[in-house]
C-alpha cells in the first residue's frame, strides 16, 4: 500500500467515488488529490485534497484546507484515510503552510492526527464563507477544525494496520478497463472496429 498523486487519468473515479460517498468536488483539480494504492493489485482504495484558497484580502495570506477525505468501504479500518491524512499534511507543509484547517462534520475522526475544534470568529474570512456554503450543500454538520502542522500525529495503530493491508481481501485485477478512462464500453466506437 502506498499513497501517489492523483493523475488525470485519475479524474473520472475520482468524481465518480466523491459524488457515491456524498463528498465536495467544489473547484474540482485532480492535480490537488492523492490516491492511496494497493500494491499488488493496482486497486485505488482512498483519497483525499488539499485545497489552497487565495485570500480575499491584501493583509492575509493563502489559506490551506483539507477535504474530501475517501476510503472505499472495503478499505476502511486499514490505515487508508490515515495515510492520505499524513501526505496532506506533509503537502501542506512543504508548500509553506503552519496551520491547515478543515471543515467537516466526521471532527473525531481528524481528533486523533492533533486537528482541535477552533471556533467560528477563529477562521480565516475565506474559510468563513466555505463553512456557510459547505453546509448548505454537502455536509450540514460541518464545523471548523485546525492543525499545526509541525503537531500531526499519526497513531501506531494506523500505521500498523496501513503496513498489514490488504488484510483479508480477495485478489483483484489490476488490470485497466476502459471505464477507467472515462470510456462507456457500452456505447463507443473504434476508428479500427472491424466489426467481428
Amino acid at each position: 500500500m502506498y499513497v501517489r498523486d492523483a493523475k488525470n487519468r485519475d479524474e473520472v473515479w475520482l468524481l465518480d467515488h466523491i459524488e457515491s460517498m456524498g463528498l465536495d468536488d467544489t473547484a474540482f483539480r485532480s492535480r490537488d488529490y492523492v490516491l492511496a494504492v494497493d500494491e499488488e493489485s493496482g486497486e485505488k482504495a482512498g483519497f483525499g485534497r488539499i485545497r489552497i484558497h487565495k485570500a480575499e484580502d491584501d493583509d492575509r495570506d493563502e489559506v490551506c484546507e483539507l477535504t474530501s477525505i475517501g476510503v472505499l468501504e472495503g478499505w476502511r479500518g486499514q490505515g487508508v484515510g490515515a495515510h492520505v491524512v499524513e501526505r496532506l499534511i506533509e503537502y501542506a507543509s512543504d508548500e509553506g503552510f503552519d496551520t491547515v484547517y478543515a471543515l467537516t462534520g466526521e471532527g473525531s475522526y481528524l481528533a486523533q492526527f492533533g486537528f482541535r475544534r477552533i471556533e467560528e470568529s477563529a477562521l480565516p474570512v475565506t474559510l468563513e464563507t466555505r463553512l456557510s456554503a459547505k453546509r448548505d450543500g454537502v455536509d450540514s454538520e460541518a464545523v471548523p477544525y485546525a492543525l499545526e502542522v509541525d503537531r500531526f500525529r499519526m497513531p501506531d495503530r494506523l500505521r500498523a494496520a496501513f503496513k498489514r493491508a490488504p488484510e483479508g481481501r480477495d485478489e483483484v485485477s489490476n488490470e485497466e478497463s476502459a471505464e477507467d478512462f472515462g470510456i462507456d464500453s457500452d456505447s463507443a466506437t473504434y476508428k479500427y472496429d472491424t466489426g467481428r
